[in-house]
């Protein structure tokens, strides 16, 4: 063996410990990774099984009238859960669509249509088979998986309480008598094992209790293209009616602003067309005030053309443009965008106008005293968080701003998601498409 080849294997004999330690150090923090997985399962089954009883207490209600009164705000409770179990899913890795039609309106407003049309739609009936399953049955794997860490801690910390014990009433996780330090010893040296078992199993257990959200709560694929053709139907009566607004804001913008700057322009030069041989002082006093109403009036036109369109978009792309917005906030703005490529032009323009509205609304309304922008791209959408420290309660329903800002969202094929519970925070969530 030549003294080069004696060298490599000592080498690789100095660096196994460091690799077999850095092995350990990512299967504990995996293991660690995954217990947190069906801990989070475990609390959205738990919210998943108390939502059910509120289902079937609804539905005995419902034999005498008084549940129907109750299936909207119940519907709504169920789709909030599911919401939060697609939110877990999706932290670890699996995205999953929002599926529910608009909302009932019209002639199903009275209780019984309300509750006649929710069980219409393929989404109430998926996400109810949802809950049941995911409360039963991701709540016992839950339970499995969380017990096999606690019984590993539980039987290594048993030399600490033992002696504390009544004599006879101690014993280890599997309920084997504990009588005498050497039993104690050995069950505390033993439960490693559980941990070893844990990382075994967690992966499947965590497929497992994913299984039922991705099984249910993605839209149902036989229904889902009549539900996108009624959402497309919606949007596009949005996007008509964003349109319509937006035309009826420029003709004002124009009407009383330019038209008026541009009449006074004219009406000043021929008085001082008039005036020129009678008064030339006069004449020149009449020129100087043209001038200043012609300037007001290329000011104003300015101003409409930028609420079109920005400049800034064309110049700088979405990225200047968001950090342009965020320093002219009158509050302190913490701001993390990630590389953006350049978007659709409509997409820009609607994630700008979106973004310029959230933060006039945190400055005006909630007294916060800082706000967080967040803008990615993810799954070829684009993203823009709002988050403040606000007081909270903010309503889409409340004012013309929130409520259009949705419209041209959907308009687009976007989405528009606000949490604002009183106390606050509120946080506004922008998802467009980026094609």
């Amino acid at each position: 063996m030549s003294s080069q080849q004696r060298q490599r294997l000592d080498t690789d004999a100095g660096h196994a410990p460091q690799r077999r330690d850095v092995a350990l150090h990512r299967r504990a923090r995996h293991g660690l990774e995954q217990l947190r997985v069906l801990a989070a399962g475990l609390g959205t089954s738990l919210l998943a099984l108390i939502t059910v009883y509120a289902v079937l207490l609804t539905s005995v209600l419902s034999l005498i009238g008084v549940g129907l009164l109750l299936a909207r705000p119940v519907a709504s409770l169920v789709r909030h859960v599911a919401d939060l179990e697609r939110n877990r899913l999706e932290r670890w890795g699996v995205r999953i669509p929002r599926p529910y039609a608009p909302t009932v309106t019209g002639e199903d407003e009275n209780p019984w249509g309300v509750a006649r049309a929710l069980l219409r739609q393929s989404s109430t009936r998926r996400d109810l088979a949802w809950l049941f399953t995911h409360a039963s049955f991701g709540f016992c794997v839950g339970i499995l998986g969380i017990a096999l860490p606690l019984m590993a801690v539980r039987d290594l910390s048993l030399p600490a309480w033992w002696y504390l014990a009544p004599a006879g009433e101690a014993s280890n996780s599997l309920g084997i008598p504990a009588n005498s330090w050497a039993a104690v010893l050995f069950f505390a040296l033993t439960s490693p094992i559980w941990a070893v078992l844990f990382t075994l199993v967690a992966p499947p257990l965590s497929r497992a209790q994913a299984w039922a959200g991705r099984r249910f709560l993605p839209p149902d694929p036989h229904v889902d293209l009549s539900q996108r053709v009624a959402q497309l139907t919606a949007t596009r009566a949005a996007a008509l009616d964003a349109h319509v607004t937006e035309l009826r804001r420029i003709e004002r913008a124009l009407h009383d602003g330019s038209q008026n700057r541009l009449v006074a322009v004219a009406v000043l030069t021929g008085a001082a067309g008039r005036a020129l041989d009678r008064d030339p002082t006069q004449a020149r006093d009449a020129i100087e005030r043209a001038q200043q109403a012609s300037e007001e009036a290329l000011k104003e036109l300015r101003s409409v053309v930028r609420s079109i369109m920005p400049p800034v978009l064309e110049n700088q792309g979405l990225e200047g443009a968001i950090y342009g917005l965020t320093a002219s906030c009158p509050l302190p703005c913490h701001v993390d965008v990630s590389p953006l490529p350049r978007l659709a032009m409509a997409v820009e323009a609607c994630a700008y106008f979106a973004l310029a509205e959230m933060l006039t609304n945190v400055a005006k309304h909630s007294g916060a005293t800082q706000v967080r922008v967040t803008v990615s791209v993810k799954d070829d959408r684009l993203c823009v968080r709002v988050a403040d420290d606000g007081q909270g309660a903010a309503d889409i329903g409340a004012g013309k701003g929130l409520a259009g800002m949705r419209d041209r969202v959907a308009a687009l094929d976007g989405h528009l998601r606000i949490s604002s519970p009183v106390g606050g925070p509120t946080v506004v969530d922008v998802e467009l498409p980026c094609g």
